[in-house]
């Protein structure tokens, strides 16, 4: 067991100094709903699983997504000019996997092994999703290995099932608290 550092042991240590695996180990236990980021127009068609995605105001409504500047999503995104964050549902970690290149069945990234319909704006929105946005870019940033998307919300419609929520290297559906007891 490692004991945990002190104050003192920061003042002259860069923030870099982290190691990376320290680092992913101890985000693994942070909670995050997953959400899958599609595309689609003249660059083509792309989805990829992520799970950095934040509300950024609701005047304007806008959200931001991370997505890693290896994938070829980030060039289409951009390209395309617009995007939408597919959240969850519980019952969808199938989608998950299929979008983070780990199929449970069929190829990886293959939007027909599951149920997607064109939303508003054109952009391929999933079926039964427990949230989705559909967004035109507002502004990127890069940070580390990752583009930061901020879209603004052209169209948000909430679902009526709960999100699938990734935890401890694991997919994971959010129960309530009994507080009474």
């Amino acid at each position: 067991m490692t004991a945990m550092p002190n104050a003192n042991d920061f003042a002259s240590s860069p923030a870099s100094s982290v190691a990376p695996g320290d680092f992913v180990s101890a985000m693994a236990m942070a909670a995050t709903g997953v959400s899958v980021v599609t595309t689609d127009g003249e660059a083509g068609r792309f989805g990829i699983t992520i799970s950095a995605v934040s509300s950024v105001s609701a005047e304007p409504p806008m959200v931001l997504a991370c997505i890693n500047r290896k994938s070829p999503a980030v060039a289409a995104i951009e390209a395309n000019g617009r995007f939408a964050v597919n959240m969850l549902a519980g019952h969808q970690a199938g989608v998950a996997r299929t979008f983070a290149g780990r199929p449970d069945e069929g190829a990886p990234y293959d939007f027909a092994t599951h149920d997607w319909l064109s939303g508003v704006t054109g952009l391929p929105c999933l079926a039964g999703a427990a949230a989705r946005f559909e967004c035109l870019i507002d502004s990127a940033i890069d940070a580390g290995t990752h583009r930061i998307y901020i879209g603004c919300v052209v169209v948000a419609v909430a679902g009526t099932l709960d999100p699938l929520v990734y935890a401890a290297r694991d997919f994971r559906r959010p129960m309530p608290l009994d507080l009474k007891n």
